[in-house]
C-alpha cells in the first residue's frame, strides 16, 4: 500500500482487498513472510510486501471449515458497511491470494464444493482441503490514496506460521519469499503502510491485545492531500 500523493487524477476506484501477514518466533524473535512485487507489476513495483490482493466475488461463495474468530469479527464489524458475511469474505480473500502468491494454505481436510466458485478456489481445493479463516486476526486497514494507478481498501489480517500448510515458492506476483525480522527490514523498500504494520505488529501480537475484542483498529486514509488516522 504506498503513501504520499501522486501526480495522476483522483479517479481510480477503491476496490476492497486484503493482506495477510504469517509470523512465527525463532529463538524468540518475531519473523514474518514477506516477498518482493515484479517489477513489471502496475502497483508497487520493486517493493517488498505481505501476501493479499482483492476481494473476489466468490470470496463470498466459497465454504470455510470454521467461521472467523469473534474477535476478528467484532473489529471487522465497526467498520462501515461490513456485516458478518463481508468480514467473512474478506477473510477467504486473504487465504485465497496467499496460497497464490506464496504456496502456502490456510486449510484443514474436508468435503470440496461440488463445484468450487472460481479457478482460484478450485486450485486451492484440488487435493481435499477446504479454507479455514478462524486463525485470522484483523489488525489494521488502509486505503491507497488518490493519484495511484490502483486503489484498495485493504483489511491487515495476522496469523501464526504454524497454521499453514505447504512449501514457499515463488508466484507471478511475488519473488523472493522468505522469512524476515522486521527490525531487519531497513533496507529493503517498502510502502509506507508496511513500515507502520511492521513497527506495531509486535505490539499486536501481546496476548492481551489478540484476545480484546474491543481493541480499536488503526485506519489509514488520505483528506484533503494530507494523511489522516483514525479508529475503528
Amino acid at each position: 500500500m504506498p503513501d504520499g500523493d501522486g501526480a495522476r487524477p483522483a479517479s481510480q476506484p477503491v476496490r476492497d482487498a486484503a493482506t495477510l501477514i504469517l509470523y512465527r518466533r525463532r529463538g524468540g524473535r518475531l519473523e514474518v513472510l514477506m516477498g518482493e512485487r515484479h517489477g513489471a507489476s502496475a502497483f508497487l513495483p520493486n517493493r517488498f510486501v505481505f501476501p493479499g490482493g482483492r476481494l473476489d466475488p466468490a470470496d463470498y461463495r466459497i465454504r470455510p471449515a470454521t467461521p472467523l474468530s469473534p474477535v476478528s469479527l467484532a473489529r471487522l464489524g465497526r467498520s462501515r458497511r461490513t456485516g458478518p458475511r463481508k468480514a467473512a469474505a474478506l477473510a477467504l480473500a486473504a487465504i485465497r491470494e496467499t496460497f497464490e502468491e506464496s504456496g502456502l494454505r490456510l486449510a484443514v481436510p474436508g468435503r470440496l464444493p461440488a463445484v468450487p466458485p472460481s479457478p482460484g478456489w478450485a486450485a486451492f481445493c484440488a487435493d481435499g482441503f477446504i479454507p479455514d479463516p478462524a486463525p485470522l486476526l484483523y489488525i489494521c486497514r488502509a486505503i491507497t490514496p488518490p493519484g495511484r494507478p490502483r486503489r484498495f481498501d485493504a483489511r491487515f489480517f495476522a496469523a501464526p506460521a504454524e497454521s499453514a500448510r505447504g512449501d514457499i515458492r515463488p508466484s507471478a506476483e511475488l519473488d523472493k519469499l522468505t522469512w524476515i525480522r522486521p527490525e531487519e527490514t531497513g533496507d529493503l523498500l517498502l510502502p509506507g503502510i508496511t513500515q507502520y504494520v511492521l513497527a506495531h505488529l509486535a505490539g499486536w501480537l501481546e496476548p492481551a491485545a489478540m484476545d480484546d475484542p474491543a481493541r480499536q483498529v488503526p485506519f489509514h486514509f488520505m483528506r484533503h492531500g494530507r494523511r489522516q488516522l483514525s479508529w475503528e
